[in-house]
């Protein structure tokens, strides 16, 4: 039997700019599994104190269903960070998102700031990796503390970083997905892939989250909600791959003892029993979120 528990459906994690009210309102009525309630790129810098003020207040309205509520504070060093941290701290989101977090020790200078700051255990730090020394220091990153439980890619910073040439494809930044990967399946936390910006392009959109979940990332962040729809289909397993699932899982649980055991004409293992329980678990969260 799967355990759905343990897990959190993350196909599409919306980005919303804290500072536009009507944006705000509109992300309690989109069908996304998570949202991000931005205080960085999407903000001026004049309106990020007012931002901050909404998107604590947006968090703890209870308004937004069973969304993973999430704030992206500003960096640090920055002059609007401090203040951000106590102000997420108060507030209490599901998650605190950090941009351009390079280091395991910028994990640690994050915790205690938390921490310091009153943070309630739940709020958990996911940290946005887009630099060529995070992509290195990935897996110290990921094991840093137990807090962080979570990565974000940043591919357009990490194209701007790497100064490659915005080409169709993602060739240029294929290595440091695969590294940031490797490190998250390695510390056990959540990936998000990046966002994809040409709004318009549906079938490139579709086709990324495709590749991003062939990959292995868990979901795909999203700066429009009309990509919610495709996030949440490419991300969710398939009806076909829920019922070979539970299809194996009954095969394995029939054949217990009795050595090999095939599905579909093909040799079952304990690794391809906890693919199929992990894949049920992800079924019945999505189910669990939708009713």
């Amino acid at each position: 039997m799967s355990d759905s528990s343990q897990f959190r459906p993350r196909r599409s994690v919306l980005y919303m700019p804290s500072s536009n009210e009507r944006a705000l309102e509109k992300a309690k009525t989109i069908a996304a599994d998570a949202i991000i309630f931005d205080l960085e790129d999407a903000v001026a810098p004049d309106a990020k104190p007012s931002a901050r003020e909404a998107a604590a207040a947006a968090v703890q309205s209870g308004q937004y269903g069973r969304r993973e509520l999430i704030i992206r504070i500003n960096g640090i060093g920055t002059e609007w960070h401090d203040d951000d941290i106590a102000a997420a701290a108060k507030a209490g989101p599901d998650v605190l998102l950090v941009p351009k977090v390079n280091s395991a020790e910028e994990v640690h200078q994050l915790v205690a700031a938390l921490e310091a700051a009153g943070a309630p255990e739940r709020t958990k730090l996911w940290a946005m990796v887009e630099t060529p020394i995070a992509m290195l220091n990935a897996l110290s990153i990921a094991q840093a503390h137990q807090r962080l439980t979570g990565f974000v890619m940043g591919t357009n910073d990490l194209v701007k970083e790497l100064y490659a040439e915005h080409v169709p494809g993602r060739q240029p930044v294929i290595t440091g997905l695969g590294l940031a990967l490797l490190a998250a399946r390695a510390a056990g936390i959540v990936i998000i892939d990046g966002v994809y910006n040409d709004v318009k392009n549906i079938d490139g959109f579709l086709a990324e989250v495709e590749q991003g979940r062939q990959m292995g990332f868990d979901g795909k962040t999203l700066i429009h909600p009309g990509q919610v729809e495709g996030a949440n289909a490419g991300f969710a397993p398939s009806e076909q791959a829920v019922e070979d699932a539970r299809g194996l899982i009954q095969a394995w649980e029939n054949g217990a003892g009795s050595g090999v055991v095939t599905y579909n004409g093909k040799m079952v293992e304990s690794l391809h029993v906890e693919s199929a329980q992990r894949t049920l678990s992800i079924h019945e969260a999505i189910q669990a979120l939708q009713g």
